[in-house]
């Protein structure tokens, strides 16, 4: 009978997730770069992210090539220089941000202890919040930092390629910067880059993954 409820496990027939047999149609698509044949854009139309026209069944459907990882890494550098520079030329008069004062013969956990602890923690927290919030704000602006801006990249939610929204960009930032700067700096750029060169299909880093968004080309 047509009111006959399915089987315990099994979708109803109608499920928008189940997979349809070859040659059925699909139902209409929200838009989503990811669905099954969305209608095609205007021409011209820049598109979700902010790119030209793209196409394919691939999970890349819908969005403009991928930031090259050299091109992310260089952006990152001028943000990083746009920042720490003042910020150390601020922080002379009390001693600088960054002090050396420890003898060639203090061992590892010396150094660390005197890393994190008094000034040098002190400055390391202001650095922090800067850091922060230069790339919440910016991300979330028009999703590109002015590093990005020179290098003609943008960050763009994974799902629908929209300006990250203000929890996202935050929560972005938070993951990069607080064990870059209050844990373990070396480790934790050095798996970023791993990633930007290894992960497949969006080459996100870990800051992406949490923040479930993608870097991309802009025009």
């Amino acid at each position: 009978m047509s009111n006959d409820q399915p089987t315990s496990g099994q979708p109803p027939e109608d499920d928008p997730f189940s997979k349809k047999p070859p040659g059925s149609q699909p139902p209409p698509s929200s838009g989503s770069p990811y669905g099954s044949a969305p209608p095609p854009p205007p021409p011209h139309d820049p598109g979700p992210y902010g790119g030209g026209q793209y196409g394919g069944t691939d999970p890349l459907a819908g969005m403009p090539p991928l930031a090259e990882p050299g091109k992310r890494i260089l952006a990152r550098l001028i943000d990083f220089l746009i920042i720490s520079i003042p910020l150390y030329l601020i922080s002379l008069p009390w001693g600088g941000a960054v002090m050396s004062d420890s003898n060639n013969d203090d061992d590892v956990g010396d150094v660390f202890a005197q890393t994190y602890s008094g000034h040098q923690l002190l400055w390391s927290l202001i650095a922090l919040v800067i850091y922060v919030g230069y790339d919440t704000y910016f991300t979330h602006k028009d999703g590109r930092t002015l590093g990005k801006r020179l290098l003609k990249l943008r960050v763009a939610m994974l799902n629908d390629g929209r300006v990250p929204d203000t929890g996202s960009a935050f929560m972005r930032a938070v993951v990069l910067w607080v064990p870059a700067l209050l844990c373990c700096p070396c480790l934790w750029w050095l798996i970023n880059i791993v990633l930007m060169f290894t992960d497949k299909p969006y080459k996100q880093g870990l800051q992406d993954k949490a923040a479930k968004t993608v870097v991309v080309v802009t025009n």
